[in-house]
């Protein structure tokens, strides 16, 4: 599996760039850790990753920001099934302004919700933008830098669920799942504070 992704790799190394933006602008996470560990390998250049990287997050963030700005009948309409993640953004934003824009990319389930709830609040779009900047890049440098620090340790990995998928599959379902418990009480601890 390592030859196969490093082979991919190198066949399409000269997109990795335009992949990496649009993945960020997005998502993420694995998108990055594969820059990282593209870095690491010598396929790409590491300070051009983690900006193409930062500015895709910008970007996406901004874009989210601005649907709620000027689009909040969209909002309404078609994202009714997620009113509660709305709600509890909102009370986010309240309860610690900036630094919820800051953190916001990595609460899982709330990546796209934060920058559309803060955009149909009265927030000042110039300092959104300003705190987006410094998380998108943050947010882009810490992660490349620790996929591309543990590059080999990730491959190893890599060989590890190849070699023992029937023992990686269901940890990884157990953890993502727990996961996903875990930020669902928290809502529901969260909403059950507030009212």
């Amino acid at each position: 599996m390592e030859e196969f992704l490093k082979g991919l790799m190198l066949e399409y190394q000269e997109y990795a760039y335009i992949v990496l933006f649009v993945w960020c602008l997005i998502e993420g996470e694995i998108g990055l850790i594969l820059a990282g560990v593209m870095a690491h390998s010598g396929y790409i250049n590491l300070p051009i990753s983690i900006v193409v990287a930062g500015i895709g997050a910008f970007c996406g963030d901004q874009f989210y920001f601005f649907i709620g700005r000027y689009n909040k009948k969209f909002i309404t309409n078609k994202l009714s099934s997620q009113k509660r993640k709305f709600a509890i953004a909102h009370l986010l934003l309240q309860k610690y302004d900036w630094w919820i824009i800051f953190f916001q990319r990595y609460i899982y389930g709330f990546r796209a919700i934060i920058p559309m709830s803060i955009g149909i609040t009265r927030y000042d779009q110039k300092k959104f933008a300003f705190i987006n900047l410094i998380s998108s890049f943050s947010w882009a440098f810490l992660t490349i830098i620790l996929a591309w620090y543990f590059g080999d340790e990730i491959w190893h990995f890599v060989n590890f669920i190849e070699k023992h998928w029937y023992i990686a599959l269901p940890v990884i379902v157990l953890f993502f799942g727990l996961l996903f418990y875990g930020f669902k009480q928290m809502e529901k601890a969260f909403l059950k504070k507030k009212k």
